[in-house]
């Protein structure tokens, strides 16, 4: 048995680094002002995708992201650690998108894509912390979901097993193909770049990065496996209606990084009365409780 597998993957603006240009005056963030990475727990997501790749030989990983052109290299990435290839979403008329208009966008893709059994994601992005994206994209496909996954167990006869971490433990559930399934952080780390592959896709573009470059475009035609596909709104039949600002009632207001420092310090014994002293003040003062 093979499985067709497309993991969701974001290129995200670092968060940890949030100055005063974090966001432009629309609301949206601005992230040609902060550095670009992959989305932490999407690498997690792909890990789970890799994994089943090995666990079932023929199966095909495809990355999906949506962003300018630039977030090939999110594709690129996956390429370097073991997927098959990927599509990048690219159009002026996704800018702005909150949750609802990018997982209209992402299922209009995947629609288009067409032969799938998982689609596997992060939780959440870094840049939102919403955890909405996969679940949204499950109910406008229509298949079920399984979120805050640490293990994908297996894929057999048409049912998958995963095991979950929730905040009262541990629980494994099954599901059906076709599927949805969100990781959490806590999940495998997902493997380092391999040289082979580093290698052999270290030119792969979508389309618009080689546009001026007739050598690069001639160099990639011959060579089918470098090319990144990369879809416009109109690629995947989107309503422009519900792409971008357009399509997004979410309007953020302000950002900012907040740190927390502590004005004071104060050492106590490892005794009972201490504690329950301790305990207290924090629950008269509103810290707990």
């Amino acid at each position: 048995m093979s499985l067709n597998i497309i993991v969701l993957a974001k290129q995200v603006p670092d968060t940890r680094n949030v100055g005063k240009d974090a966001m432009k005056a629309d609301g949206t963030i601005n992230r040609a002002a902060l550095p670009a990475i992959f989305n932490p727990e999407d690498l997690n997501a792909l890990e789970q995708a890799l994994k089943l790749k090995e666990q079932y030989p023929g199966s095909k990983v495809t990355i999906l992201t949506m962003g300018p052109a630039r977030a090939a290299e999110i594709v690129r990435e996956g390429m370097f650690r073991g997927a098959d290839g990927g599509i990048v979403l690219s159009d002026r008329a996704f800018a702005g998108s909150d949750t609802l208009a990018t997982s209209y966008a992402l299922s209009a893709a995947v629609r288009k894509i067409g032969d799938f059994d998982i689609i596997i994601g992060g939780r959440q992005a870094i840049d939102g912390d919403t955890a909405q994206v996969g679940p949204q994209i499950a109910e406008k496909l229509g298949i079920p979901q399984i979120t805050y996954a640490e293990d994908i167990i297996s894929a057999d006869n048409g049912e998958v097993v995963v095991k979950r971490r929730i905040e009262s433990g541990v629980e494994t559930v099954k599901a059906k193909l076709p599927l949805v399934v969100t990781v959490n952080g806590s999940a495998a780390e997902c493997r380092p770049r391999n040289a082979k592959a580093l290698q052999k896709y270290k030119y792969a573009a979508v389309p618009s990065e080689v546009a001026a470059d007739e050598a690069k475009k001639e160099f990639i035609a011959k060579r089918p496996y470098l090319e990144i596909g990369e879809w416009s709104a109109a690629s995947v039949d989107a309503d422009l209606a519900q792409c971008g600002l357009a399509g997004s009632p979410t309007k953020v207001k302000s950002i900012e990084n907040v740190v927390f420092t502590a004005k004071e310090a104060r050492r106590i014994e490892n005794n009972d009365e201490e504690l329950e002293t301790l305990i207290k003040e924090l629950i008269a003062n509103h810290t707990i409780g």
